[in-house]
C-alpha cells in the first residue's frame, strides 16, 4: 500500500496522552503523517465534522475516512499497516489480556491518577495516591506476566499495553511533581521504573513524549481552569 503523508493526518493537541496513542502506533509502523494542532479550548471544523459524536481528539483521517477513540485508532493502524511491527498479541488469550489491562488503565486507574491533582486536603491526597499505587502494584504483576522477561509488556518490541499505559508517563511525572509524591518506585515496581526508561527512550515514543516541566505549565493552566469554575458566583 503507498501512503503518503497527504493522506493520514492526526487531530490533536500535543499534551493529550490519548493522542499521542495513534501517534506512537503511527510512528512504530514507519507511517509518515501529517499533525493538525487543535487549538486549546475550541474545536476545529474539522474535528466537529470528523468526530460529531463525541467531538473529541484524537480523530485518525485516512484518506477521507475519520476513525476515532484512541485505542480503536490503534487497532485500525495495526490491522492497516501490516508491514510493520504487530501492535496487538497473535495469541487469542495475550490479545485479551491486553485489551483487559488497557481499558482498566483508561477507565480506572487514568482517572485515579488527575484525582491525586484534584483532592482537596491531606488525607484526600493520602488516599488517591494510595488508589494509584494500588493500581500499579496490578501492572507490575501484569508487566510480570506479559513481558516473559523482556523489556516491553508486548515483549522484544513495544505493543498495545505498552503505548495504553505508556502515553501517561508524561503526566505520572507532571502528578509526581507537581505534588512531591513518587509514585514508580523501584522498591515496590521495579518492573514498571525500568520498562518506563525504555519505553520513553524508544523511537516511536521519544519525540512524541512531552517534556515533563512543558506539560506541568499545562497542568497548572488546567488547574486554574477547574479552581475559576468551581468557585462560587460574587
Amino acid at each position: 500500500m503507498t501512503i503518503t503523508e497527504s493522506d493520514v493526518k492526526v487531530l490533536g493537541m500535543w499534551p493529550s496522552p490519548f493522542v499521542m496513542r495513534a501517534r506512537i502506533s503511527l510512528n512504530l509502523k514507519s507511517v509518515d503523517y501529517e499533525f493538525l494542532e487543535e487549538t486549546f479550548g475550541s474545536k476545529s471544523k474539522l474535528l466537529l465534522q470528523s468526530n460529531p459524536v463525541h467531538k473529541k481528539v484524537p480523530v485518525l483521517i485516512h484518506g477521507d475516512k475519520p476513525i476515532c477513540e484512541s485505542l480503536v485508532i490503534v487497532e485500525y493502524i495495526d490491522e492497516v499497516w501490516t508491514s510493520g511491527p504487530s501492535i496487538l498479541p497473535s495469541d487469542p488469550y495475550d490479545r485479551a489480556a491486553a485489551r483487559f489491562w488497557a481499558a482498566y488503565v483508561s477507565e480506572k486507574w487514568y482517572p485515579s491518577l488527575k484525582g491525586i491533582g484534584a483532592a482537596q486536603g491531606e488525607e484526600a491526597k493520602k488516599a488517591a495516591v494510595e488508589q494509584v499505587e494500588e493500581g500499579l502494584a496490578l501492572l507490575e504483576e501484569a508487566y510480570e506476566k506479559s513481558s516473559k522477561g523482556k523489556d516491553f509488556f508486548g515483549g522484544d518490541e513495544i505493543g498495545y499495553l505498552d503505548i495504553a499505559f505508556g502515553c501517561f508517563m508524561g503526566w505520572l511525572r507532571v502528578i509526581e511533581k507537581l505534588n512531591g509524591v513518587k509514585l514508580l518506585d523501584q522498591a515496590k515496581t521495579p518492573g514498571l521504573v525500568n520498562w518506563a526508561d525504555k519505553f520513553c527512550a524508544h523511537a516511536a515514543v521519544k519525540d512524541v513524549m512531552p517534556e515533563t516541566d512543558k506539560l506541568a505549565e499545562i497542568a497548572k493552566i488546567l488547574a486554574a481552569k477547574l479552581r475559576g469554575a468551581a468557585a462560587p458566583p460574587k
